[in-house]
């Protein structure tokens, strides 16, 4: 499992909130997760859902999750290589964390239409 990028924290009120951070914040991670919520998804296929994302920083987002425990990656021996990723367990348990980021959002979207 990768080390959180703080070693500690200072375990105010804040300390879970910092470390859940440390591990799906950022512009793309917690979106990866969201599409993964799904089932597995080639890694093309996921790049296609994710616009704007480059090769490049797909997989290294997906290598961190990866490292994180939250994502598993499963290499098939065939020619041309094809690999898979899906949620692990414990990236299966942030569902209702996702979903309720994704209410929020769509909610904050229609009330801005609105008005």
């Amino acid at each position: 499992m990768m080390p959180a990028k703080r070693r500690r924290y200072d375990c105010a009120d804040g300390c879970p909130m910092e470390a859940t951070l440390d591990l799906i914040g950022g512009r793309w991670k917690a979106v990866i997760l969201w599409h993964l919520l799904g089932g597995e998804l080639r890694f093309n296929a996921l790049m296609r859902q994710l616009n704007g994302i480059t090769q490049r920083m797909l997989v290294k987002q997906l290598r961190e999750l990866e490292e994180a425990g939250l994502v598993t990656r499963t290499v098939h021996a065939q020619v041309p290589p094809r690999v898979d990723y899906a949620l692990s367990e414990e990236g299966r348990s942030l569902e209702p964390v996702l979903r309720a980021l994704e209410a929020w959002g769509r909610k904050r979207k229609e009330a801005q239409a609105a008005g």
